[in-house]
Order: structure tokens, then C-alpha cells, then sequence
């Protein structure tokens, strides 16, 4: 219980400490007009009270991220705990405030053109595509799920829910921000956060009154306990499983929702930094009540790994054993509802992002359906897919794109003669980690399955190689500081 509890104070100290000095360091000045004010549309640009901001960005970049990953990073063992805390602190909290805040600095811009501001051309038209593609396949993929898992509640078929859930994408894409997004993700927001506080409310009940045991984390712990270890090791693929809640670079396609609707700078730490310590509190919870529900990390892999339960399946027992009725309302809005908010935004950001590319203005319905039609087509084709064929994708993907982030970050701090290595620091790293994971995972799951020690080498000496590219590209770029430090 102790390891628990350090943990969650870690994550909230973080937030009022470390999350307080970033505010700080980069700079926000209530001052500076924001797009929300300077630009009003109606449509996306639009003022939101704070309290409705975070509620939005969290839904946004939670669903079911931080309770899935979460389950499925804790099957290495009680060593995710201290990926979460450390990675959500210093890593993911602080990557997805410079998204929102560099976004805001840039009239709302999405992350492919702020990237391309820091990092140059080549960057930005890299990640245009990438960007697009990741939503899209985001969006398929939390409209597949939920369709499946609505045909074996309802009985109806799976297509009858997909056009259903499409439709909704739709409609939700096409209509300004405050009409469906700003009205209804805060409730969910409000139940996926209940939920999770239920949940550990629960497990200091029963660890209080001593019918469950908590783990407590220890020197021993330090090791890989999944159960297929050859193909899943621990660095780096731990990394890459447990993303959101650690560090996620979906989050920052996601940023510039909230930034073309933030009245004042100060909200950002409220927004950006805080919703991602209140996504790695949720992971948190459900990395430790998965492993403790199942009497321990061996348990989980037995039931996940041997017995071929999902981790839906986890949640809905772990619901439903330790918190009755209410928690079976709560496993559906976790597994169904949570997902599918998270969809619609993810072709919400895709639709501004082509936008952007093509310098093409969304006041008018005419321009947003010219975009959504086609992306939606091509969303629906992609949905006939397997799910495992979409998902196993997403994770390399994700933490790809939040090292090119990093980076970006990195470099602005560079451009404002800042000390860059808060930022580059954890570039390095996840540089190592999507370059090793790419080097020694299975090739069906996207690597060249190369053996260990060789992939470590080539990640170490890319890591270092990126470094040092950095420290190469800031020099030769000073003469440009003063044209794109703000």
C-alpha cells in the first residue's frame, strides 16, 4: 500500500512542483493575446472556461489509453510503477504542455506546422502524413473496438454499430467544439475519473482491512515478470506498451483543440500538464489493481497471457468484483463510451490538420465537409480491418511521434537561449527506445527482430547520434532565433 501511495503523491507533487517551474521556464504571460481571443471563429476557435478545458483535454487523451496500456505494461510487473510516475512527471506532463503551449504561441496551429517552425521543412511535411495517418488509424481503431463490444452486449451486429458510431464521428467533426464535445465529454471525463478513484478507494479499503494485500515494490522487482519475455522485453517494449500515462505523442495532436479555446496562458499547466498527471494517476490505479487483483504479476500474465482474457474483459471483472452494480455502469463507460470520445477527436484533429496543410479556413460547413467526406471514406474502408492489425501499429507510432516532439520542443528552447536539456534529455531516451524497439521486435509486430545486445547498440549510438545532430542544427541555426523564437 505504501508503494501506492508515494506513487499518487509523487504524480500530484509533480503537478504543483515540477509542473509550476515548467510554467515558469517556458514562459507564459497572460499578456499575449491567445488565438481563442485574437481569432475567434465559432467553430474551433472558441473560449472555454478552464474547468471545462481540462475535462475535454483529459477525455481527449485518456480513454481507454491509461487503462489498457496500463494493464498490459503491468504484466512486465511492478516495475511500470516507476515508468508512470518518473515518465508522466518529467517526460509525457511536460511534452504535452509545450504542445499546447507552443501551439497556442502559433495561432492554434496543429503539431505538424509547429514541428515544421522548429525543425524545419522536411519535418513538417514528414509528419503531415504521419500525423494524419495516426489519427485516422486512432479513430478506426476506437470505432472497431466498441463496435465488437457493443455486438456482444446488444447482439445486434458489429456493422450496425459501426454506421452508428461513424455517423456520430461525423456529426461530432463537423459541428463546433462547444456543441457535442464541450456539452458531453466532461460528464464522461467525470465518470472515467470516478471510476478510477472507486478503484483505488477500494483496493486502501481492502489493503486497510486486510483482505488484500498490496505489493510493495522491491530491489527483486526489478526484472521482466511477463510471461513470454523473449518477445516482449522489458527495454524497450515496456516503453512503448505503457504510453499514455507515461508519455504519448497522440496528446499533441490533440493540444491544439484546447489551445484554440484557452482564454489565458496560465491555464495551460491546468490543461495540458495537469491532465496528463491526472491520465498517469488513472494508469497508476489500474497498473496496481490489476496486478494486486490477481494476486500478483504472475497472476495477471496467467489471465491475460495463458487464459487469453483481454484486458476489457480485466476491467470489466475488476469492476464488477470489487465495486457491484455501480461498477458494471462504470466497466461500460470504460470500455465503450471513453473509447469512442477519443475517437471522434482523433478525426476531429485530422480534419484541422489537412486544414492547416492546405491553409483551408473551416468557418463554413461546405469546407469542413470537402475534408470530412473523403476522410471518412477512407476511415471506413480501414475499418474492415482486424483490430489487432490496427493496434499493434499504434504504439511504435505514438512514441515516435512524441520523440519528434521532444525534439521540437527541445530546439525551441534552444531558439529562446534556454536550457534545452530538460527537454532533449528525454529525447535521447525515447529516441533509444523507438530505435531499439524497431531493431528487436518480432516483424509481425513491426521490427527487424535483430538480436538483443545488437539492438541495444544501434539504439544507444542513434540516441547519441540525434544528440549530437541536435546540438549541430541548434548551432548552425542561431541566425534564425530571432524570427521564429516566439
Amino acid at each position: 500500500m505504501f508503494t501506492f501511495i508515494i506513487s499518487i503523491l509523487a504524480l500530484i507533487l509533480g503537478y504543483f512542483i515540477y509542473g509550476k517551474f515548467i510554467e515558469k521556464f517556458f514562459g507564459a504571460d497572460d499578456k499575449i493575446e491567445t488565438p481563442a481571443v485574437r481569432i475567434a471563429d465559432g467553430v474551433d476557435y472558441i473560449p472555454m472556461p478552464v474547468w471545462k478545458m481540462y475535462m475535454i483535454e483529459f477525455l481527449n487523451i485518456a480513454g481507454l489509453g491509461p487503462i489498457f496500456g496500463a494493464i498490459l505494461g503491468a504484466m512486465y510487473g511492478p516495475v511500470s510503477y516507476i515508468w508512470i510516475v518518473i515518465g508522466c512527471i518529467f517526460m509525457g506532463s511536460v511534452h504535452d504542455y509545450f504542445s499546447g503551449m507552443l501551439s497556442v504561441r502559433n495561432d492554434g496551429a496543429s503539431i505538424s506546422e509547429v514541428v515544421g517552425k522548429y525543425l524545419g521543412t522536411g519535418f513538417k511535411n514528414f509528419l503531415r502524413i504521419f500525423s494524419i495517418i495516426l489519427l485516422i488509424f486512432v479513430g478506426v481503431a476506437f470505432v472497431t473496438g466498441p463496435a465488437g463490444l457493443l455486438e456482444s452486449l446488444t447482439g445486434a451486429s458489429k456493422a450496425i454499430w459501426l454506421y452508428i458510431i461513424f455517423g456520430y464521428y461525423i456529426i461530432a467533426t463537423l459541428l463546433p467544439i462547444n456543441k457535442i464535445i464541450g456539452k458531453i465529454y466532461p460528464i464522461f471525463g467525470v465518470a472515467l475519473l470516478v471510476m478510477a478513484v472507486s478503484i483505488a478507494g477500494a483496493m486502501i479499503f481492502k489493503g486497510a482491512s486486510g483482505t488484500l494485500s498490496l505489493h510493495e515494490l522491491s530491489f527483486t522487482d526489478f526484472k521482466n515478470f511477463h510471461s513470454n519475455p523473449s518477445q516482449n522485453i522489458l527495454f524497450p517494449m515496456m516503453f512503448i506498451v505503457i504510453s499514455c500515462g507515461a508519455i504519448s505523442g497522440f496528446h499533441s495532436t490533440q493540444a491544439p483543440l484546447m489551445a484554440r479555446c484557452m482564454k489565458k496562458e496560465r491555464h495551460g499547466r491546468k490543461v495540458f500538464y495537469g491532465a496528463m498527471i491526472s491520465e498517469g494517476i488513472v494508469a497508476l490505479i489500474w497498473a496496481t489493481a490489476a496486478i494486486n487483483f490477481f494476486h500478483g504479476t504472475d497472476g495477471l500474465n496467467a489471465t491475460a497471457a495463458i487464459n487469453g482474457h483481454n484486458p476489457a474483459w480485466i476491467v470489466n471483472e475488476i469492476c464488477n468484483s470489487w465495486l457491484g452494480r455501480a461498477g458494471a455502469i462504470f466497466a461500460i463507460i470504460g470500455v465503450v463510451a471513453c473509447p469512442i470520445t477519443t475517437g471522434d477527436t482523433a478525426f476531429r484533429s485530422a480534419r484541422l490538420t489537412i486544414a492547416d496543410i492546405f491553409k483551408f479556413k473551416q468557418k463554413s460547413i461546405k469546407n469542413r465537409l470537402i475534408i470530412v467526406i473523403p476522410l471518412f471514406a477512407v476511415g471506413f474502408i480501414l475499418s474492415q480491418l482486424k483490430f489487432s492489425t490496427i493496434w499493434k501499429y499504434l504504439g511504435l507510432s505514438n512514441q515516435i511521434l512524441s520523440t519528434i516532439v521532444l525534439w521540437t520542443a527541445a530546439m525551441y528552447l534552444a531558439y529562446n537561449k534556454k536550457n534545452h536539456l530538460l527537454l532533449s534529455i528525454p529525447a535521447v531516451f525515447m529516441t533509444a527506445v523507438c530505435v531499439t524497439y524497431l531493431m528487436v521486435a518480432p516483424v509481425a509486430n513491426g521490427g527487424l527482430a535483430l538480436p538483443i545486445t545488437t539492438g541495444y547498440y544501434i539504439g544507444i549510438i542513434s540516441a547519441i547520434l540525434s544528440f549530437i545532430w541536435f546540438v549541430l542544427a541548434t548551432k548552425k541555426n542561431k541566425t534564425k532565433t530571432s524570427i521564429i523564437s516566439e
